[in-house]
């Protein structure tokens, strides 16, 4: 075997040493894993956290009313709707962005059970959350970047998120597009005995829960009602994982739950050629597709990050609708924001006009803006990636090829993904499988449905295939 090969095939070792969790624990006979009983052991409540946060600079950010933004959307909508946007400004945390809240119940179990220093593995704002959290606890801590296609070439926003970890102390490690990521992240965290900060491990979402929870306490409390719908950045899943069980936690169940993702249909995400093909990093369908197809894809075996059992619908909006919303947000209420809560935000302009203007949409988070993150650096790098920039209609943009800015909100529009067909796509790899009593129960929890509707799906699929 080469060196690779023997490496990965100890990967379940690896990854059970560096997070402190036994995920053979929570295995059930057949294809399914006890999710419930993996959270639950992460022995922390809901006020633990928030202790945990509140003493590290995190949470209890400002949620706010987006009045002007409300009323530039209410032009566009009939008579009577128009909802009132909010937004939960997550860039007032410690490292500036909400990935601080996972950070901190990572680090703060790296502390606890004795280990020296940290690991992430992110091209994001996650590692600077990482950084920031590991300097106040004075744990070492390293960050392997995706950063570079084989030309060496990186986006600037990547090269901002390298700066913000290295100005919290992190060793930064720079590696290329594809496997080689993964395989580093595997070969450092055995050897240097470090904890692994993972993304997607229980101790991450369960941080975020505290922003749902804020969420909704809030708005009762000012408001007198939870919102009627939240909207969500989706990539990986665990924002979204981690902000509806917060929000059920505190009782607002009926809150619809919307993911929304930049539309990079059509760009493979570890193709050397596609990276930087792409105008920012965040929150793009590259992930958010694969993830809620295959959560287990992820940096521990079974991922805490389930979005399909949280998710009520799913949209796209294109690249130049989330700058458009950006340069709105800035000029229109003074807030001057990156592009990953700026996404949501693009999906809630839309999404508002087909609400009552008596109704709440939250757009969950907003992010740090720095030099790399701005609008113009991201345009530059994308007209030197032979992207042409053009104002029309958005959902006429082309991923890789154009950049397509409305003229004004009334173009701004989302695509809608069917949560049916993700589903499909995620029952696809059992097809060939008896499944048994356990499996199906699984199933039903894992994709939010009835045993009617999982038989009816596969059903479906099999009449497809035949």
């Amino acid at each position: 075997m080469t060196k690779y090969e023997t490496l990965m095939a100890r990967k379940n070792e690896i990854m059970k040493k560096s997070v402190g969790i036994d995920y053979n624990t929570y295995e059930l006979d057949g294809i399914g894993f006890d999710y419930e009983a993996m959270m639950n052991d992460f022995d922390y409540s809901l006020k633990d956290i928030k202790d945990v946060q509140q003493k590290n600079m995190v949470g209890n950010t400002p949620l706010i009313e987006l009045k002007n933004i409300t009323n530039y959307a209410r032009q566009f909508a009939k008579k009577g709707y128009g909802a009132r946007i909010f937004v939960k400004d997550e860039a007032a945390n410690l490292s500036g962005s909400f990935k601080a809240r996972r950070a901190s119940m990572a680090v703060d179990q790296a502390k606890q059970l004795g280990y020296k220093g940290v690991i992430a593995a992110t091209s994001g704002n996650y590692g600077a959350a990482v950084a920031a959290l590991a300097a106040k606890e004075n744990l070492a801590c390293i960050i392997v970047q995706e950063c570079f296609d084989s030309k060496n070439i990186s986006q600037p926003e990547i090269l901002e998120k390298a700066r913000k970890c290295e100005a919290f102390g992190a060793e930064v490690l720079q590696l290329s597009v594809g496997p080689e990521l993964f395989y580093t992240f595997l070969e450092l965290l055995e050897e240097t005995g470090y904890f692994n900060a993972s993304l997607y491990s229980p101790y991450g979402i369960k941080g975020i829960e505290t922003l749902g929870a804020e969420i909704a306490e809030e708005l009762m409390e000012k408001e007198g009602k939870y919102p009627e719908a939240v909207v969500i950045t989706n990539a990986g899943g665990g924002n979204l994982t981690g902000t509806s069980r917060g929000l059920k936690t505190v009782g607002a169940t009926d809150t619809k739950i919307i993911g929304a993702s930049v539309n990079l249909y059509g760009l493979h995400m570890a193709s050397d050629y596609d990276f930087n093909k792409k105008s920012f990093t965040t929150g793009h369908t590259g992930f958010g597709i694969p993830f809620a197809m295959n959560p287990d894809r992820s940096d521990v075996p079974r991922s805490a990050a389930r979005p399909l059992r949280y998710m009520d619908r799913y949209v796209m909006v294109n690249q130049g609708s989330v700058f458009f919303m950006t340069e709105a947000l800035a000029q229109l209420e003074g807030m001057e924001r990156g592009p990953a809560g700026n996404t949501s935000l693009a999906a809630a302009f839309k999404l508002a006009q087909e609400m009552k203007e008596d109704e709440i949409i939250v757009v969950q988070e907003t992010e740090y803006t720095g030099a790399g993150k701005h609008i113009m650096p991201q345009l530059s790098f994308a007209k030197k990636n032979n992207i042409n920039l053009l104002f029309g209609n958005p959902l006429d943009e082309v991923p890789g090829k154009t950049i397509v800015f409305p003229n004004d909100g009334s173009l701004i529009n989302y695509q809608e993904i069917t949560i049916t067909e993700i589903k499909k796509s995620y029952l696809k790899r059992y097809l060939d499988i008896a499944l048994t009593t356990t499996d199906k129960t699984y199933l039903q929890k894992e994709l939010k449905i009835d045993a009617e509707t999982l038989t009816k799906l596969l059903k479906e699929l099999t009449d497809e295939r035949t």
